[in-house]
């Protein structure tokens, strides 16, 4: 098993690396190029950059992606094609995302993407709260205490 990251503007990379650090496993961030960092991550953990093209990242954690394996992104659509591909997939709000749900969340997606594009405003995601950030954090220690088990 291993964790990939849609990490461009991901709110919660240190807390997956602070709880997958005794573990070890095998942490991918993926990122455009537009966000290159030197920051230095453990060992246990890479960064793969991608062009900045639409969907680039997305592709990338696909195509990284087995069945088993954890991501964790807030994008729909990515979430569609791990949940396809048989990996468990995490919103940073600390939910898991459902295949029984999955394309009603696309759907709504579409409805605000077409009202946005005929010129209505739709609101964007909100900040991470606190409360999000610790049920994003017991959702991935569950996830990896299940895992060793």
């Amino acid at each position: 098993m291993k964790i990939l990251v849609d990490a461009d503007a991901c709110p919660v990379v240190d807390t997956i690396i602070e709880e997958v650090e005794p573990y070890q496993l095998p942490v991918t961030l993926v990122r455009s190029y537009n966000h290159f960092s030197m920051q230095m991550y453990p060992s246990f953990v890479t960064v793969s950059y991608v062009d900045s093209g639409a969907d680039a990242a997305d592709y990338k954690i696909v195509q990284l992606s087995t069945p088993g394996d954890i991501i964790v992104t807030q994008d729909y659509g990515l979430a569609a094609l791990g949940l396809e591909q048989g990996c468990t997939v995490i919103h940073h709000s600390g939910f898991i995302y459902k295949s029984e749900r999955i394309d009603q969340m696309l759907q709504e997606r579409h409805i605000n993407a077409k009202a946005r594009k005929a010129g209505h405003r739709t609101k964007g995601p909100k900040k991470l709260t606190a409360e999000q950030k610790m049920s994003f954090r017991k959702t991935l220690r569950k996830l990896l205490q299940d895992y060793t088990y």
